[in-house]
C-alpha cells in the first residue's frame, strides 16, 4: 500500500475577511472532491484571513500512480488561478 500526502500553502492578496476565504476554500475543496478521488481539508490556518493551507491525501498500490495523482491535483489547483501557491510539500509513503 503506498500514501501520499500533499500540503498547499496560498495566499490570498485581495481577500479582506474569513468569509471571503471560506468561500474560496470551499470553491477548492469542491472542485477537487468532484474530479478526483481524494481526500482533501483545510489543515491549517484557519483565523488568517490571507493564508489557506490544504491537505490532500490518496491511497494505492503503485508509487508513480499515487505521485501523478498529487501533482495532478497541485496542477488543477494552480490553474484555477483563485490564490497564489507559495509551498507545496509532497510525501508519498510504503507501507
Amino acid at each position: 500500500m503506498v500514501v501520499g500526502t500533499l500540503k498547499i500553502e496560498f495566499l490570498l492578496f485581495d481577500n479582506r475577511s474569513l468569509k471571503g476565504k471560506r468561500k474560496v476554500v470551499r470553491s477548492m475543496i469542491d472542485r477537487v472532491k468532484s474530479r478526483f478521488n481524494a481526500a482533501i481539508a483545510e489543515v491549517g490556518s484557519n483565523d488568517k484571513w490571507q493564508k489557506i493551507e490544504l491537505g490532500v491525501s490518496t491511497v494505492g498500490n503503485d508509487r508513480r500512480h499515487v505521485d501523478s495523482s498529487l501533482n495532478h491535483i497541485l496542477d488543477f489547483l494552480e490553474s484555477l488561478c483563485l490564490a497564489q501557491i507559495v509551498n507545496t510539500e509532497i510525501d508519498i509513503i510504503n507501507m
